[in-house]
């Protein structure tokens, strides 16, 4: 039995690593709730950053027998992975700036982040693996949807780099209005609970409002990173495996980069700059495939180039001249 032109029982080997890691990172390591230092996510990051590399290098060597009779190479299966996990790792440092915004209204306490960063990466598994199956369908036998992506990208990037300083208010949230209206809220935590008893009454605590917003933002978020990460490759086991790998290590990278965040104050244009180049070369995609089929094929090694560029830029940019810091008369 194949899924997307891959044996089932790779989709399954690779969904049973990813529960296990799970497993071990909620029921051995993260047990008992704590704050996360700066060494642990460093330590964290680094083995996730460790396990997707090692993943890349199995797809560079062995690709042609993972998928056999695929249109791409190993070393384009493994650049195009390479693409993909960097787009998303870069995207997703925008959600470790909501995620700050979002803790710190709710003053979530720091022992209590890590379980809400948990459920909410289970949360995203599950709706990045449905937005990519609706997304590959479409592109598969709907060309012209390719269009629709690249535009709905370059508007995207547009937007990042014009709304850079906008305030959000988590309340106002219309997920957390409804739930308010569905189920009393507790004006304290209980712990690391989500929903807790007064007087044999189910209430929930406000660390479930946390996750339901948390859910929200990334489900927002992978509106815009699943068609970024497709304008790359079309293959829906790179796209999610490199989402996945991606998803796994924004946690550790929340507690990693979470005081240094205001240091690359350059970066979300850099996000924006590649969410329209991604866009285009989608466009370019279309045009290549549908209109002019004579075009050379967009390499994947010069988009990997291109990213890993704009990024380079965007640090380096923000490193060189830092935010400045105004001070009010009083």
């Amino acid at each position: 039995m194949e899924l997307a032109n891959i044996p089932i029982w790779v989709w399954g080997a690779f969904m049973g690593f990813v529960l296990l890691m799970l497993a071990l990172d909620l029921g051995v390591f993260h047990r008992h709730a704590h704050k996360v230092e700066m060494k642990e996510a460093l330590t964290w990051s680094g083995i996730w950053i460790g396990l997707a590399l090692a993943f890349n290098v199995l797809l560079f060597f062995f690709w042609d027998r993972i998928q056999p009779g695929s249109p791409y190479t190993n070393q384009e299966a493994g650049l195009a992975f390479l693409a993909g996990y960097l787009i998303e790792k870069a995207l997703s440092v925008d959600n470790i700036f909501v995620f700050l915004i979002i803790f710190s209204f709710f003053a979530v306490p720091a022992a209590y982040q890590h379980r809400v960063l948990f459920w909410g990466i289970i949360g995203a598994l599950i709706f990045r693996a449905l937005f990519i199956a609706a997304g590959a369908t479409l592109l598969e036998h709907f060309t012209w949807t390719m269009v629709i992506f690249g535009l709905f990208l370059i508007l995207t990037g547009i937007k990042m780099a014009l709304s850079k300083d906008k305030k959000m208010d988590p309340e106002k949230n219309p997920v957390v209005r409804a739930f308010r209206k569905l189920m009393p809220v507790t004006n304290e935590y209980d712990g690391q609970k989500f929903f807790t008893r007064i007087n044999g009454k189910l209430w929930a605590t406000p660390l479930f409002l946390v996750l339901l917003v948390v859910e929200f933002t990334d489900v927002i978020f992978a509106v815009d990173s699943i068609p970024a990460i497709f304008a790359i490759t079309s293959d829906p086991f790179i796209v999610f495996t490199s989402n996945v790998f991606a998803i796994l290590g924004l946690r550790a990278l929340f507690f990693a980069l979470a005081g240094l965040m205001q240091m690359f104050h350059y970066l979300s244009y850099g996000l924006a700059a590649i969410l329209v180049f991604v866009g285009g070369k989608m466009l370019y995609g279309y045009v290549e495939k549908s209109v002019v089929t004579e075009l050379p094929k967009f390499p994947v090694l010069v988009s990997l180039a291109v990213i890993v560029s704009i990024l380079a830029v965007a640090i380096i940019a923000s490193i060189k001249r830092p935010p400045s810091t105004e001070v009010s008369a009083s």
